[in-house]
């Protein structure tokens, strides 16, 4: 399905032209047809010879109305310039061409209308201006077709160049992710809430819930009409009528768009590849006010240009535009600048979802050129780089593909060695630039480096410090530490990690104070001494070493001795049924404080619980008592260590 539209100035015969091809009057607003001018945007549709069957958009011409324009132009597959013969080139003509250039929509005709009123001279002269003022446009070398929309003289020949033209232009691309920027809204007694729009990108469906952006609403697609025939399925680049169900008329309005749940994002700061209209009078400078338009879409905001102070006439430039309100656009969409009431630029968005930039950067532009100016693999690495980890879904989204063409783009590349494939997350394949995982890998090996060199005697960093330095998104984390872990970069040893070549390697000195202290821990293994204590980390490699253990207030084990009364108090357990803390004391031959404590870890590592003044079995070690002894033994043993 395609899509025709008109352009240029007021009163040059477009409406009169559509009604002819069409049988249908564009101007469907009462003042339009009081004052016989186009207001807004008019809708028709034509079956050509071929039998191929495309809408119609009409445009108003007015310079008042240039905004009600700019909301139908987006979506035009083939535009026909109209120039009447008896007046010929206007000022709307030349703006409403300069929009078409801007948009590089290259399919078009320029339509000289009003044959039945002028000579043949004034006819050559209207031909003749009409290819000048084309030379250097997206139009340049278009066809020039004579009309009488009266008359219908040319009438075939416009029709079966319509044809030709169209069989040159590809299909609107579908990668399942359908959005229709809304053009007309309004509410129908018997259905309730109708919009109107160019479908693209995707299908819809009937009965297909959908997604109101910038809002977030969603409602529910009760039905569906393409040039008024009800239809179960609408194809990208076709005129679409919605029938929407759970809001209303008045919760809508031009430039939001209709999608689906879950993948587009609104929002406030787009990258863009910018031109400045050829005949302006005066440059585009830093800082301009701006309109912005895009789709159906008429949003305030502030352009800055990032390499330059200024762009004069026809120059291209890379820029950023800060909007006043939140914007559902996508990379690739097209856009048009005006300020003051006049049209002053126009382009490409590179990055919807851009960040604040510094200007004048030299690493900026050129990570904006390799996104927007080169092969699709370059955009891709230029996006992967800026965005990793990234998932396959978020890149296809970021670089506006389809998964299909996103992941065979992304197989391409890592055959080549460019890109890094992680293992598979929730969310799918994890991605990485080659650089990106190099410098992710260098960045690990310092990290943990650095912190083996500050504490040498512990087995390793914490695996969630090492998460927060690297600054790496929860989510993705397993899969990235796996993939350090195949790679050989580091060793997992539980919840630490450390470098393969890390040894804890005691000093001479160092030695001498563990042999001391664990010497004075075995000459009374139940009431050890406090007298040696060593350096704190000393203390910490010796319990990560599963030596000894350590309770609160500075009461330390051997394990071996502490494993010897845990045994003890549970036979006891099993006799007596219940224990105190004076009976602790006693079987050890220890203090009061020291069985207290050790008590008190044992109902903390549910081994006993403490009922009133006594400590009985805790519940889930009662099965020992059940003929279990060997189960019980092992659950005891996997619970007492630390």
């Amino acid at each position: 399905m395609y899509v025709l539209g008109t352009a240029g100035h007021v009163d040059h015969g477009k409406s009169t032209l559509v009604l002819a091809l069409t049988g249908i009057d564009p101007d469907r607003l009462p003042e339009e047809k009081s004052r016989q001018m186009t207001i807004d945007l008019g809708f028709a549709w034509l079956k050509l010879p071929s039998g191929r069957e495309v809408s119609m958009i009409d445009v108003p011409g007015h310079e008042r109305f240039i905004k009600n324009m700019l909301a139908g132009v987006g979506g035009m597959d083939l535009a026909l310039l109209v120039i009447a013969a008896d007046e010929g080139v206007m000022p709307q003509t030349k703006e409403h061409l300069a929009i078409l250039d801007l948009l590089n929509l290259k399919g078009g005709i320029v339509v000289i209308t009003k044959k039945d009123l002028v000579d043949e001279e004034t006819q050559e002269l209207a031909i003749l201006e009409a290819g000048e003022i084309i030379q250097g446009t997206a139009l340049e070398g278009a066809p020039i077709v004579v009309t009488s929309a009266v008359t219908r003289d040319g009438f075939p020949e416009l029709l079966a160049t319509i044809d030709r033209l169209l069989d040159s232009i590809p299909p609107r691309r579908d990668i399942n992710r359908p959005r229709l920027s809304i053009d007309r809204v309004f509410s129908m007694k018997g259905f309730g809430t109708i919009v109107t729009g160019t479908l693209t990108d995707g299908k819809l469906f009937l009965d297909q819930q959908v997604e109101i952006l910038p809002t977030g609403q969603r409602a529910h697609i009760r039905g569906l009409q393409t040039h008024k025939r009800q239809i179960d399925t609408a194809l990208p680049g076709s005129r679409v009528a919605i029938n929407l169900a759970g809001i209303s008329a008045e919760e809508l309005k031009r430039g939001f768009v209709i999608t689906t749940a879950g993948w587009l994002k609104p929002t406030h700061l787009v990258d863009v590849k910018l031109r400045a209209v050829s005949g302006l009078d005066s440059p585009v400078v830093h800082n301009t006010p701006v309109t912005f338009h895009t789709g159906a879409c008429e949003v305030p905001g502030k352009l800055r240009l990032l390499e330059k102070e200024r762009l004069n006439p026809g120059e291209t430039g890379w820029g950023q535009i800060r909007l006043e309100q939140p914007v559902a656009v996508a990379k690739g969409d097209l856009f048009i600048l005006r300020s003051f009431e006049r049209t002053i630029g126009g382009g490409e968005i590179i990055d919807p979802y851009a960040k604040r930039h510094p200007r004048l950067s030299a690493s900026v532009i050129k990570s904006l050129l390799a996104r927007g100016n080169s092969s699709p693999e370059d955009s891709v690495l230029a996006i992967l780089k800026d965005n990793e980890p990234i998932l396959v879904g978020q890149l296809s989204r970021l670089a506006s593909l389809s998964l299909n063409e996103t992941a065979t783009l992304l197989e391409k590349l890592a055959s080549a060695g460019r890109v890094v494939k992680l293992g598979e997350t929730a969310g799918g394949a994890l991605f990485f630039s080659a650089d990106g995982w190099n410098a992710l890998k260098d960045k690990t090996r310092q990290f943990i480096q650095e912190y083996h060199h500050q504490f040498p005697l512990r087995k390793g960093m914490s695996k969630e410090e090492l998460r927060s330095r690297l600054k790496t998104p929860a989510p993705y984390y397993d899969s990235i530490l796996q993939k350090l872990v195949d790679e050989g970069i580091i060793i997992k040893d539980g919840m630490l990690v450390k470098l393969p070549t890390h040894e804890i390697k005691l000093s001479a000195e160092q030695q001498s104070a563990v042999d001391a202290f664990l010497k004075s821990l075995s000459q009374n293994p139940y009431y050890p001494s406090r007298e040696i204590v060593p350096d704190p980390e000393i203390l910490n490699m010796l319990i990560n070493d599963g030596r000894i253990i350590k309770l609160k207030d500075e009461i330390i084990f051997l394990t071996s001795a502490y494993h010897e009364m845990v045994e003890g108090i549970i036979q006891r357990l099993r006799l007596k049924k219940e224990i105190t803390i004076a009976e602790v004391r006693d079987m050890f031959k220890t203090s009061r404080k020291n069985a207290q404590v050790l008590l008190e870890y044992l109902d903390a590592q549910q081994i006993t619980r403490r009922v009133g003044d006594v400590h009985v079995l805790h519940l889930k070690a009662s099965f020992c008592r059940q003929g279990n002894e060997a189960k019980g033994d092992a659950y005891l043993d996997k619970a007492t260590i630390k």
